[in-house]
C-alpha cells in the first residue's frame, strides 16, 4: 500500500501510478514468392496480438514501438516472405508474424516462418511441401500457419483467433486465420488476420478477417501475386502461384487508453492520435521507431 512517507518533519507523497490498458499488434509477415512457374507459396502469419492492462510509473520514459510490415518474398531468402515487425510498451512485446514459405527452383519446400502467428508452407511441383510455421509460444500471441499440399495449394498463415488452413488437393491455396475484434478504441475493429496461400488450379487461399492478404492463384495460364496486409492492421500478406511476389504484411499499431486525469506524452518519432470521452484517453499510435518513447504525467 502506497501512503505518506515522513522524513524527519517532511511529508512525501509518491504518484500514484497510472493503469494503461492497451492493445499491441506486431507487423504482419511477407507472403511467399518464387522464381518457378510452378510453385505455390504460404501466405504470412499475422503480428503477434497481445492486450491487457499495465500500471505504469509517472514521470518515466516507456519504449514505444510499432513493427514494420514484412516484405514479399520472390528470391531473396530462398522466395520467403519477411518477418514482420515487433510492437512494443513499456515491458511489453508482440512479436511480428512470420514469413510464408516461398522458393527458388522447382521442387524446394520451404516452412513458414515462426512468429507472433507462423507463415504457411509452399508446395514444389513434384516433391517438397513445407510445413506451417509455428505461432510465439510464450506468450501466446497467434497461431500456427498451414501446410502445403503439392503441386497444388500453399499453407495459409496464422491469424490471431484461428490457425492457418492447409493447402487442398483441389488447387486451392489455404485460407488465411480470422484476427480477433477489439473494442478499445470504442467500435469494434478485427485485426491481426493471416494472409492466404497460393493456388494453382483452383483459387488463392481466402484472406483472414482483420487485415490479411489474398492468394494469388493460376489465371489463364499466368501465376498472380498475393496482396498486401492491411496497414496498422497486422495482415500477413498473401502467397503466390508461379514467378510472382509474395504480398508484403501489414504493418502494426499500438493503442493505449487510460484515465483522462493523465497525460501522456511522446517522442518526436511517434505518429499518434489521442481522442477523449466517457472518462478516458484514448491513444492510437500508427507509428513510433526504436528509440521511441512514452511517458505519463
Amino acid at each position: 500500500m502506497i501512503g505518506n512517507i515522513s522524513v524527519g518533519a517532511i511529508a512525501f507523497n509518491p504518484p500514484l501510478p497510472v493503469s494503461v490498458e492497451y492493445l499491441l499488434v506486431a507487423g504482419g509477415g511477407g507472403g511467399g514468392g518464387s522464381d518457378s512457374g510452378g510453385m505455390v507459396t504460404g501466405g504470412g502469419g499475422a503480428g503477434g496480438y497481445l492486450t491487457s492492462t499495465i500500471s505504469i510509473t509517472k514521470g518515466v520514459a516507456n519504449t514505444l514501438t510499432v513493427g514494420g510490415a514484412g516484405a514479399a518474398g520472390r528470391t531473396a531468402n530462398s522466395g520467403d516472405g519477411g518477418s514482420g515487425g515487433n510492437s512494443l510498451f513499456a515491458s511489453v512485446t508482440a512479436t511480428g508474424g512470420g514469413g510464408g514459405g516461398g522458393g527458388v527452383g522447382t521442387n524446394v519446400s520451404r516452412n513458414g516462418g515462426t512468429g507472433g502467428s507462423g507463415g504457411g508452407g509452399n508446395a514444389g511441383e513434384t516433391s517438397g511441401v513445407g510445413s506451417g510455421g509455428a505461432r510465439t509460444a510464450s506468450p501466446v500471441q497467434g497461431n500456427n500457419g498451414g501446410t502445403g499440399s503439392l503441386a497444388n495449394g500453399g499453407g495459409g498463415g496464422g491469424g490471431a483467433n484461428a490457425v492457418g488452413a492447409n493447402g487442398a488437393a483441389t488447387g486451392n491455396g489455404g485460407a488465411g486465420g480470422n484476427g480477433l475484434a477489439s473494442s478499445i478504441t470504442g467500435s469494434s475493429v478485427t485485426r491481426a488476420g493471416g494472409g492466404g496461400g497460393g493456388g494453382d488450379s483452383g483459387t488463392g487461399g481466402a484472406a483472414g478477417t482483420g487485415g490479411g492478404g489474398t492468394g494469388g492463384q493460376l489465371s489463364g495460364g499466368v501465376g498472380r501475386a498475393g496482396t498486401a496486409g492491411g496497414t496498422n492492421l497486422g495482415g500477413g500478406g498473401g502467397g503466390s502461384r508461379g514467378q510472382q511476389f509474395g504480398g508484403a504484411g501489414g504493418s502494426g499499431t499500438v493503442i493505449l487508453k487510460y484515465a483522462d486525469t493523465a497525460t501522456a506524452t511522446f517522442s518526436g518519432g511517434v505518429t499518434q492520435s489521442t481522442t477523449t470521452g466517457g472518462g478516458f484517453k484514448i491513444s492510437v499510435i500508427t507509428a513510433a521507431g526504436v528509440s521511441d518513447t512514452v511517458s505519463f504525467a
